[in-house]
């Protein structure tokens, strides 16, 4: 009888090891594509906050420390081409609810200097404005996404906005702006008609906002060429969801070209917890919160697709990122940015990939030095984030096909009666037959093997790319700038279109098939 119970107990013991020992098993078929990754999915953000704009981006015309093209930072316009950003949005954010444009054009010295009324009321100068954003946008190659303002301003004010960026006629906006010096227009088609007008934005109902957006989007135009302008409606927070009712519903969809919507992973409002220094338990709370947005994009793509079912208006998640207190001795909405950004940044990178059908755009909050940047600066000093390295590892599914994923015997992180899923994936084919895989562990202290069946074709050779550190607050510092980078993935096989990973805890990783 002790004989048996013994070889049942180890039956069960050595049952339950090897069930542990199960690797996660993704399935990717290769020959299944969807939807395009839209490339504005990795769209930035710059807002007149803290140093993000001032002393960030732009470090004025007369500095003599810090190389500059015309003020603005040549080592950020590097950065930023080699990011391969898709589009910029500006100025805001709340801040484009107060901005008078036409403030920010003309000789310097005449511009009349504004107090900021966002996060720090600080004095500015105006010395950054259309001129300066918007050759900005042409030295890094991307596509500026103009802020309009509809909470304080006026029908006229973005009537005018539009025909001075844009018209090639000789009205009085266009001669204004050849007399500044610019003869050719912008084009601009990227346009938010207000933000969060919920909120900051005015503090309008749906149904309210729906009638003033259509008002100023009927006195829209394209002045170039008549092919009409990528209008963006100012969308719901998280999942306010009879807000997006209420304007798919009122809002005619030849009117508007999407939705935004915004999602912070934050803590709590009232206690956002440190950027630095957290606990497990914050972590998780973090990562639980990022999830979410897979949750809110479904929900308001059921609602849109009822009123939208031939998917006409996009969604534009054109706020998302990490919010935590701001560091000691910071600037306004100075925050660290650690390996738990990362986390996040990957996490929900994916979410957008394999939202693909609905999610056309989106924007990280923000660029440089505010919330979840991707760059820092200090003086003549520059590094480049955790999230920076992501969104550049990952830069490789812009403009790729969605492909179809599974996974199965992935096991979830759990902590204090809650839980998320370890593993977070998404895969793309891009025009020359490169299969790019992503991977997330999100576990804080777990590693994770993990079984990669390649379905549909044939693949001899793989490399990749893993970013990880010692610690999950690990950051790069203007000390040690280097202290996180991505590292190549040595000795990856691949037999019988099978690929055998290991993946540390809070760690991403990239894979590139051919």
């Amino acid at each position: 009888m002790i004989q048996k119970s013994f070889i049942l107990t180890l039956a069960i013991f050595t049952c339950v090891i090897s069930f542990a020992q199960n690797p996660v098993k993704i399935i990717v078929n290769t020959d299944i594509e969807k939807e395009k990754i839209n490339k504005h999915i990795y769209g930035h953000f710059a807002e007149h906050l803290g140093r993000c704009v001032y002393d960030g981006i732009y470090v004025g015309e007369n500095n003599t420390k810090i190389k500059h093209e015309n003020g603005v930072r040549t080592d950020i316009i590097q950065a930023l081409k080699d990011l391969k950003v898709p589009n910029l949005r500006w100025p805001g954010g709340c801040f484009a609810d107060a901005y008078q444009w036409k403030n920010g054009i003309g000789p310097k010295a005449e511009r009349p200097k504004m107090v900021n009324l966002w996060w720090g009321r600080n004095v500015e100068d105006n010395s950054f404005g259309t001129h300066e954003f918007l050759d900005l946008c042409e030295k890094i190659g991307t596509q500026p996404y103009l802020a309009a303002n509809v909470g304080s301003g006026s029908v006229q004010d973005l009537m005018d906005w539009v025909d001075y960026v844009n018209s090639t006629k000789p009205s009085e906006m266009v001669l204004l702006r050849q007399k500044y010096g610019r003869k050719e227009p912008w084009n601009v088609k990227l346009w938010g008609v207000g933000n969060e007008a919920w909120g900051c934005g005015g503090n309008m109902t749906a149904d309210y906002y729906s009638n003033v957006y259509r008002q100023y989007a009927t006195f829209m135009t394209d002045w170039s060429n008549g092919s009409g302008l990528y209008r963006i409606a100012s969308g719901a927070t998280d999942g306010e969801y009879a807000w997006t009712e209420s304007l798919m519903k009122n809002i005619p969809h030849n009117m508007v070209s999407g939705l935004a919507l915004h999602h912070y992973s934050v803590l709590s409002w009232s206690e956002k917890g440190p950027s630095v220094g957290f606990t497990e338990a914050q972590y998780f709370k973090t990562m639980h919160e990022a999830f979410k947005i897979d949750e809110f994009i479904k929900g308001h793509s059921t609602i849109m697709d009822k009123y939208d079912p031939q998917n006409k208006v996009a969604l534009i998640v054109d706020e998302w990122g990490g919010w935590y207190e701001t560091d000691a001795g910071g600037s306004a909405l100075y925050q660290q940015n650690t390996m738990r950004d990362a986390m996040i940044a990957g996490l929900t990178l994916n979410i957008f990939h394999n939202n693909a059908r609905r999610v056309k755009g989106a924007n990280l909050a923000q660029v440089v030095n505010v919330l979840q940047s991707v760059i820092l600066t200090k003086e003549e000093k520059m590094i480049l984030t955790p999230t920076y390295h992501v969104m550049r590892m990952y830069n490789v599914h812009q403009d790729a096909n969605l492909l179809d994923v599974n996974v199965s015997k992935a096991t979830n992180y759990e902590l204090n009666g809650q839980k998320i899923p370890n593993i977070s994936v998404s895969a793309s084919k891009d025009s020359t037959g490169i299969v790019t895989i992503s991977v997330v562990n999100l576990h804080y202290t777990k590693s994770e093997k993990i079984d990669i069946d390649l379905r549909g074709q044939i693949f001899t050779s793989c490399t990749g790319e893993l970013l990880t550190s010692a610690k999950v607050d690990d950051h790069n510092s203007f000390e040690n700038a280097n202290k996180i980078t991505p590292k190549p993935i040595k000795n990856i096989s691949i037999t019988n279109n099978l690929l055998n990973v290991e993946l540390p805890p809070f760690s991403v990783a990239v894979y590139r098939l051919k």
